[in-house]
């Protein structure tokens, strides 16, 4: 995790060509104030989860040689820091190739352009490398207070308000969703969760348990947009629970249904541009394939009872669903257009939603109060209420288009922080914070 790739070799070289081989952070034989700062946010660079230690940083130099060699290593280590808190560590499609979000590395040149000339504030323009997200710099917070010992875990239930412990003379939370006993679709979601607020998560032999996760949960960050939009939609696939925020400030959540372990929800940012009340729903070809076609094979009604349409269009069978009380998408879906092809809808099957765990779906969300949410991301102040939406309730396919197109995030956080300041902890539905503490070199 440590050694530079070659390409970043070769970028640094260009680098120093443009300067004539001058040395970076060298002036007139003694460390320039760039290179003073740097060093004192590169000791600290553990603070953001980050791996330097393959790199060392005795800058101690007399001789032109000596120079050359503690300019190169720091100019090195400026390299790997800013890299990897731009999310050079892991490469989110390895962990699976339904994540689609794409970590902005930055590249050496940039890194390098920046730092170092910027003066007194050098460590500081090298630490904004790191995502500046309230939610990753809460998770900093608690990493902060776990290692100086001011951090108590529970477990404690996650919908009986929390509970609040003290250490040190200050306050430290955490609650954990720990209701999910046994064994999930997962085969190690409730498990891992209790395993992560356990006595034995908070010390013994290697990185800490809880500390893995709240630093594998600072690098998915840095797979999200830096800019996530004042006024956006974030769908955090652990938690079951869509928020709708404006301005720092959650506006509206409604509980969701996922996608099972077998079909994972995507995680992706897109933008949604419309709703359509009383969609068609097309099946898609996954579900005919496995599903519905070998059901239609022993029996040639089938479509026509369950009020299929079926048709061809340039040579591929298209099967729908035509609009109504039936239709697997309810009444109302929410669209983003994306590669996954997956949106937020409506659905007839409600008692799902009182479940804990709720990952049924093939992909798509299905949200718990659409029409309520559909006024908020319509927006009352532009006209738009429940009762409205409500009224285009019928037979034909009715779409709205958004006053303001809305970012929609889809994420994974299985370690977040609240409203409150206590840290929330989710079970790890698909196993993907495990691949990334494995391949953050953690245990699994």
């Amino acid at each position: 995790l440590s050694l530079l790739h070659r390409r970043e070799r070769e970028a640094i070289a260009a680098f120093y060509a443009a300067r004539n081989f001058g040395p970076i952070w060298w002036n007139a034989g003694s460390p320039s104030t760039e290179a003073v700062s740097v060093i004192e946010r590169l000791k600290r660079a553990a603070d953001d989860g980050l791996d330097l230690k393959g790199f060392g940083l005795a800058f101690s130099a007399s001789t032109d040689k000596e120079i050359a060699a503690a300019d190169i290593a720091l100019t090195d280590a400026v390299v790997a820091y800013g890299r990897q808190a731009s999310g050079s560590r892991v490469d989110p499609h390895m962990i699976s190739r339904l994540i689609g979000a794409e970590p902005e590395v930055a590249d050496p040149a940039v890194i390098l352009a920046l730092v170092s000339s910027a003066g007194e504030s050098a460590g500081e323009e090298l630490r904004k490398f790191n995502p500046r997200q309230r939610g990753y710099l809460a998770l900093r917070d608690k990493l902060s207070e776990l290692r100086k010992g001011r951090f108590v875990a529970g477990p404690y239930p996650s919908n009986s308000g929390g509970a609040v412990s003290r250490n040190g003379g200050r306050r430290a939370l955490i609650r954990a969703d720990l209701s999910l006993e046994g064994r999930s679709e997962a085969g190690h979601e409730a498990a891992s969760t209790k395993e992560l607020t356990s006595g034995a998560a908070l010390s013994g032999g290697g990185t800490p348990r809880l500390e893995a996760e709240i630093i594998a949960n600072m690098e998915r960050w840095r797979w999200m947009p830096r800019d996530l939009g004042e006024r956006r939609v974030e769908v955090n696939i652990p938690d079951y629970e869509a928020a709708v925020i404006d301005n720092g400030t959650v506006i509206e959540r409604t509980r969701v249904i996922v996608g099972k372990e077998q079909t994972p929800t995507p995680v992706f940012s897109e933008t949604m541009r419309f709703l359509i009340v009383n969609p068609y729903w097309n099946v898609p070809p996954s579900i005919l394939r496995k599903e519905m076609l070998p059901r239609a094979a022993g029996d040639p009604g089938y479509f026509r009872r369950l009020g299929y349409e079926v048709f061809s269009r340039a040579g591929h069978l298209v099967v729908r669903q035509p609009p109504g009380e039936r239709n697997a998408l309810g009444r109302i879906k929410f669209m983003f257009p994306n590669d996954f092809s997956v949106y937020m809808h409506d659905t007839p099957t409600r008692r799902l939603f009182a479940a804990q765990k709720r990952a049924f779906s093939h992909g798509c969300v299905r949200v718990d109060a659409p029409f309520r949410f559909a006024e908020t991301v319509l927006g009352r102040a532009n006209g738009w209420s429940e009762q409205r939406v409500k009224k285009l309730i019928g037979g034909k396919e009715r779409y709205v288009y958004l006053p303001r197109p809305l970012p929609v995030h889809i994420e994974y956080f299985t370690a977040y922080v609240d409203e409150a300041g206590a840290l929330q902890l989710r079970g790890d539905v698909y196993g993907y914070s495990r691949r990334v503490r494995a391949a953050l070199g953690f245990e699994g």
